[in-house]
Order: structure tokens, then C-alpha cells, then sequence
């Protein structure tokens, strides 16, 4: 099988059950966005692998992509896919709560804005951040119009927080001062 088909040379996709829809559609650029976001997951866990404790961290990139894989496909169901995608399970957003306040548990309280930055692989947490919130409201928009797997908006909700605190943890691990938005 080729990769390339040339069905979407005029500017046409398919989602799953067949619908044909322009590639600017909300479904498409919101599926698209968490595609990209998984790019940028798989990123921040191969700059995590081999840096010593934080293997338990690498455990949990592995975890998230797959159910960001889950996240897309029920993002890009069409007329004629509905039941073809599994919904995601409540639990997967237990399991990211659940992780999120072990991660809180670590780090000091603030109540002031982090700044991103201090080291490399802290700065990537904060770009799957800020892509995981701009994919949300990307999905928000599709959602509105077309419906959406609610259980998969709630979890990019919370999937950016799990970002934001692994950025904290990480500072703490790797040394680096935090540094904190003052007005």
C-alpha cells in the first residue's frame, strides 16, 4: 500500500466511517492538533529516557500517548463511524488526577505564574502544555459543532495540568531555579 493516495489533493480528507470533509474542517484541525501534541509527548519522553529517576515519568509519556492516539481517533469519528472508536475510559483521567496530585505532593505551593525555562527538557513540558490547551480548545470548537467523546475533553483539560506540574517536578530533579511571574 502506498502512502500516499492522492485523494486529498483537492483539499479532502476522510474520517472514520468515510465522511469526506474539507481538511480545514473543526474535526480535522482538531485531531490534527493531537496529533501534534503526541509528537511533541514522544519528544519530551525520549529527552527523559535515559536521565536517572525519572523513569517512572517516562512510564507515564508512554501511557498518555496511546490514550492521546484514542483522543484523535474519537476526534476524527464521522457519519458512519460512530461505535468504531472505543470511548475512553473514565479512568483514564482518574489515573492522570491520581498522578497529578502524587506530582503535586512533591514540589513547594506557589501562587504566582511559572515562567517557563531553566533547562531544556522542562521547557518541553511546557510546550506539551500549551499545545495540549491549544488542542483542547481545537477540540472544544469541534465539539461544539459535532459532538465529542466528553471523557476525551476532560482529559486534555487535565493531561495540560499533568504537563504543568511535570514541568515542576522536573525543575526540582534537574536543579534549576523556578522562576515566577512577579508583577
Amino acid at each position: 500500500m502506498k502512502v500516499y493516495t492522492k485523494t486529498g489533493d483537492q483539499g479532502t480528507t476522510s474520517l472514520i466511517g468515510g465522511e469526506r470533509v474539507f481538511k480545514s474542517d473543526e474535526r480535522v484541525e482538531a485531531y490534527g492538533s493531537v496529533d501534534e501534541l503526541m509528537a511533541f509527548t514522544a519528544l519530551l519522553g525520549d529527552h527523559m529516557r535515559d536521565e536517572e529517576g525519572l523513569s517512572a515519568y517516562v512510564d507515564d509519556i508512554a501511557q498518555i500517548t496511546s490514550r492521546l492516539m484514542t483522543v484523535s481517533a474519537l476526534l476524527a469519528v464521522g457519519q458512519g463511524g460512530e461505535g468504531k472508536v472505543a470511548p475512553l475510559a473514565a479512568s483514564s483521567v482518574e489515573w492522570l488526577e491520581h498522578r497529578i496530585d502524587a506530582m503535586q505532593a512533591l514540589v513547594p505551593p506557589i501562587t504566582k505564574f511559572t515562567i517557563p525555562g531553566g533547562n531544556a527538557v522542562v521547557s518541553m513540558c511546557h510546550v506539551c502544555r500549551t499545545v495540549c490547551r491549544r488542542a483542547e480548545r481545537a477540540s472544544l470548537r469541534a465539539a461544539q459543532k459535532y459532538g465529542a467523546d466528553s471523557t476525551a475533553l476532560v482529559y486534555l483539560n487535565r493531561l495540560s495540568d499533568y504537563f504543568y506540574l511535570l514541568g515542576r517536578v522536573l525543575t526540582e530533579h534537574f536543579g534549576v531555579e523556578e522562576q515566577l511571574w512577579i508583577l
